[in-house]
């Protein structure tokens, strides 16, 4: 039921930053966790970050140092704060949330394209 849709995806330079966030159709406060994941052309789907509702914020590899997610439960929105961006950021960035209770508790939203170039 929840809709989940992106914003501030775009294009950026090598070096530069975006800030992504996804507004929630109604409260978050009962997902057990919202995240982030991106796909890049010809590439599985990868995990970016995620954050519980105890506020517990975890993140891959690829951007550990770099991105930064965050939450506000009053706005029902969820941030990824992207500094330092590489070329091999690129990718179509979506927004997850899932309550804990298996498949039909996950959701996702359309994607927004974030495309590192110079």
């Amino acid at each position: 039921q929840v809709q989940l849709v992106e914003f501030g995806g775009g294009l950026v330079q090598p070096g530069g930053t975006l800030r992504l966030f996804c507004a929630a159709s109604g409260s978050i406060s009962r997902f057990y966790a919202m995240g982030w994941y991106r796909q890049a052309p010809g590439k599985q789907r990868e995990w970016v970050a995620s954050i519980t509702q105890s506020g517990l914020r975890n993140y891959g590899e690829s951007v550990q140092g770099r991105f930064t997610i965050s939450r506000d439960n009053a706005d029902n929105a969820v941030y990824l704060q992207m500094n330092s961006l590489k070329f091999e950021d690129t990718a179509v960035y979506y927004c997850q949330s899932d309550l804990g209770t298996g498949p039909r508790g996950v959701n996702w939203g359309q994607g927004i394209q974030v495309t590192v170039s110079s």
